[in-house]
């Protein structure tokens, strides 16, 4: 038993240190790729290099000068679509692992995605960092340039979406109150049967998966930049079964009592 708190407390350790090192990784990830951006618009090329990270070997054979024509080429990309003025948003940042040829990102190195946008539009820098300094090791647009969506029937929508686990939790409190056996199998009933889901993109609007089970309550959330901003919320099923049920429980209970009482 001490040997396994031991273990759990070392792992607690580790993922404690990892999370903050993460976060810290987040705020570097954005900052660096504004300064190369800015340094970029006001075309202080030298600067730019400053935040890649040329001492890599992925920059051995590279000329500087041909380097520094290259972003000027992407610099007319931005502006062109964009312009100068830019805020920035950091979105994600994953490492991927896998057995298929290509599909991992490359070992030391971080993928981030960073919104970037005017006041109408956004767009989305693809960004692979080095581990070792934090710098960028390689930097492109996605083909993404849309409209900022208003937020306000996004926030509004989770309101709608909020009133899920909240039934839901209402309802795992009946069933505790109640005279129900088994309660646990109930209670999984309430958490996890919660389909199909209906989702509001901030950017794409409303959608519909029919077999999508939201098992957290009936509710997700996500809110990365404007392109994965969404809140996704459950049909709660389970608790609707269950409200019916403990309902006709009541309403059986109340008959039988007034048979009784006559």
């Amino acid at each position: 038993m001490n040997r396994l708190k031991q273990t759990l407390l070392l792992i607690f350790t580790i993922s404690l240190f990892t999370s903050c090192d993460f976060i810290k990784n987040v705020s570097t990830y954005k900052d660096t790729t504004q300064g190369f951006v800015e340094s970029l618009i006001e075309e202080d090329y030298e600067k730019s290099v400053s935040f890649m990270a040329i001492e890599n070997e992925a920059y051995k054979n590279t000329n500087i000068d041909t380097l520094k024509l290259g972003l000027g080429n992407f610099r007319k990309i931005i502006v062109d679509n964009f312009g100068k003025e830019l805020d920035y948003k950091f979105m994600t940042a994953n490492k991927t692992f896998s057995t298929v040829e290509g599909e991992s990102t490359a070992p030391n190195t971080t993928l981030a995605q960073i919104e970037f946008s005017n006041d109408t539009e956004f767009g989305v820098f693809e960004i692979t960092f080095d581990d070792n300094s934090n710098k960028i090791l390689h930097i492109k647009t996605l083909d993404i340039k849309e409209k900022i969506p208003n937020m306000i029937w996004f926030w509004l929508f989770g309101i709608l979406a909020i009133c899920v686990p909240i039934f839901n939790i209402w309802i795992i409190r009946k069933i505790k109150k109640s005279n129900l056996k088994k309660k646990w199998l109930k209670y999984i009933a309430v958490i996890f049967l919660n389909v199909p889901a209906i989702t509001y993109s901030a950017v794409y609007g409303l959608s519909f998966s029919l077999l999508s089970f939201q098992i957290l309550f009936g509710i997700s959330f996500s809110y990365m930049g404007y392109l994965s901003s969404a809140w996704t919320f459950g049909i709660p099923l389970g608790g609707l079964y269950w409200l019916w049920k403990l309902s006709k429980k009541t309403e059986d209970e109340t008959t039988e009592n007034e048979i009784i009482a006559e």
